[in-house]
């Protein structure tokens, strides 16, 4: 059931290039309607173990019969890609993953909230300070206390970032754990933590809908732009 739900969408993305309009679709600029050759078993095989983990069956399915990556939603999905014999997703943001911790769950919860929101308490002010140099000072002392809290490793073990939205926004497919196939939405940038993807009727968002979801829009926006 899995692979049949890729039947033909490789086209229906080639379709969606065609047209005048398909340009006008967020993002297009980025992965410009290409989408890569599909990994043979062989290299899905090679790919999955030298990562040590199965990944999520839609995505894997994905992989064997529509592409590799490129043409998806916001800027694209990252191509996964065989560099000097070890296999690598390319992209905006795809150096956060941690290749070797793919295997571990990801975590259900990220910070403490009372432990941000005290962090954010102590965010330096500028007009406390007489001197400039000691404001600079102060705050990349408080950026660094911050980046180990918002941006610890382990808050992504088990997943890999797939898509970028532009201004450091970023998605995540969710490789291991109890949140294995969903997408989550990375907007840390704006000091949110990570949050899944949630349909219209609260569920969490799959892999498969997250694509297909994003298809469908993009054939209605060149239709109605045309």
């Amino acid at each position: 059931m899995t692979d049949q739900q890729w039947v033909g969408v490789r086209q229906r993305v080639g379709a969606v290039a065609a047209r005048p309009a398909g340009g006008e679709v967020f993002g297009a600029l980025g992965h410009g309607w290409v989408v890569e050759d599909p990994l043979t078993r062989g290299e899905l095989a090679e790919l999955e173990g030298q990562l040590g983990v199965r990944l999520p069956e839609e995505y894997r399915a994905f992989l064997l019969h529509v592409g590799a990556g490129g043409a998806g939603p916001a800027y694209g999905l990252f191509p996964v890609r065989r560099v000097q014999g070890r296999w690598r997703w390319e992209g905006d943001g795809a150096e956060m993953v941690d290749l070797s911790r793919l295997a571990e769950p990801f975590p259900d919860q990220g910070p403490d909230p009372k432990v941000l929101q005290e962090l954010l308490a102590q965010c330096p002010e500028e007009e406390d300070f007489d001197d400039i140099e000691d404001f600079d000072d102060a705050m990349e002392a408080w950026d660094e206390r911050w980046e180990a809290a918002m941006f610890a490793p382990e808050r992504t073990a088990g997943a890999i970032v797939i898509s970028h939205l532009g201004c450091a926004q970023r998605e995540w497919l969710i490789v291991s754990g109890s949140h294995r196939g969903t997408i989550w939405s990375d907007c840390r940038v704006d000091d949110v933590d990570l949050a899944p993807l949630l349909g219209e009727d609260g569920t969490p968002v799959t892999f498969a809908r997250w694509y297909t979801d994003w298809l469908q829009k993009a054939e209605h926006t060149a239709l109605s732009a045309s």
